[in-house]
């Protein structure tokens, strides 16, 4: 795979930066980091995220280095920023998976589902210092020759939302057009589940729901909260079938123009901000603004364990086999790296 994808970048995001202007006094090093979701800390742990880097980059620095910071989409979809980022034009962006999947498919492993027993072995596994987070970083770097500073979940397990019924069982999906991130995996396991899947970019996802182009979607509590999807969605399914990462890119150049002092500012300030992104989505989930909001103006279920399993039992061949069949024997031995990892944590419990 190429390290700078440099056909593609928007245009029109890179216009989008120099009209944005730079600062009077400008510092020693300006850095640029982009991520698809609300700015306001609270609303989303990437929000969350960048706040406390820039806050603390910028005081450790001295002003040294300026963070300036491009949410909601701003500079284009996922996978354009991270070809920006490859070639230079941005610094730095916090990717869904489906993003991610653009550049470095084998991020899809993530997706075997039901994999993971609760949030706490999902959150020692997605990290950077986990034994399966080395090997995928190592591996995902390698490939796209972009630097990872950081590795979490997207805000916690899946839910499905839909406009049509609530989902109570493996039947209740037959025939449900539900909005998935371009991702094969993730389209696998609606259509093992009999549902019909609809890929989108997410700047499409509110408007497919409202218009009814999709019955529904599949995303953390946290993201269906501050997407409002209450607003054209009626029931909402607590299945936990999956949690997927979110990936903090940098520019390799970018960062090893780095001072070393700068280096180790820029190190520390991202584990930490990770740890702020990753705190920020429990709270949420289990905020006033998360689950319980949310069960105020839709209708909810959890589906039993019984009927977990059965889901489980559909999905997992399904995906197994298209790991195996678009990722080859290193996609295999990957996931069966992200098992191993999942197994190890379970035993600290």
């Amino acid at each position: 795979m190429n390290h700078c994808k440099k056909l593609g970048v928007s245009l029109v995001a890179a216009a989008s930066l120099l009209a944005l202007g730079t600062p009077v006094m400008a510092a020693d090093v300006t850095l640029r980091l982009a991520h698809l979701n609300p700015e306001d800390p609270f609303q989303s742990h990437s929000g969350a995220m960048t706040a406390v880097f820039k806050s603390l980059v910028e005081s450790a620095s001295n002003g040294d280095i300026e963070v300036q910071l491009f949410a909601n989409g701003q500079l284009g979809k996922d996978n354009e920023v991270i070809d920006q980022v490859s070639a230079g034009i941005v610094e730095s962006t916090i990717s869904s998976s489906g993003g991610v999947a653009q550049s470095y498919p084998p991020v899809g492993v993530f997706d075997i589902p039901f994999a993971f027993p609760n949030i706490g072995v999902a959150s020692r596994v997605i990290t950077k210092d986990s034994s399966f987070g080395k090997k995928f970083v190592a591996d995902m770097e390698s490939s796209t020759g972009m630097k990872v500073m950081g590795l979490l979940d997207s805000g916690g397990f899946f839910a499905i939302t839909n406009s049509s019924k609530p989902i109570t069982s493996v039947d209740d999906m037959d025939g449900l057009r539900i909005r998935t991130m371009t991702l094969p995996t993730h389209e696998a396991i609606i259509s093992s589940l009999g549902g019909k899947p609809t890929p989108l970019p997410w700047a499409e996802v509110y408007t497919a729901l409202q218009t009814g182009v999709a019955d529904g979607q599949m995303n953390p509590i946290p993201i269906i909260a501050f997407a409002k999807f209450d607003e054209v969605q009626e029931y909402l399914s607590v299945t936990n079938h999956i949690i997927t990462p979110y990936v903090w890119l940098m520019n390799q150049e970018f960062y090893d123009g780095l001072s070393d002092e700068h280096k180790t500012i820029v190190n520390w300030a991202s584990e930490v901000a990770t740890e702020a992104g990753r705190s920020m989505s429990r709270v949420i989930e289990a905020s006033e603004t998360g689950l319980p909001a949310l069960s105020e103006k839709m209708k909810v279920n959890v589906v039993s364990p019984a009927e977990m399993a059965r889901f489980a039992e559909q999905a997992q061949p399904a995906v197994r086999e298209l790991i195996a069949k678009s990722y080859g024997q290193a996609g295999t031995d990957m996931l069966e790296a992200l098992l191993s990892s999942i197994e190890e944590e379970k035993a600290r419990f």
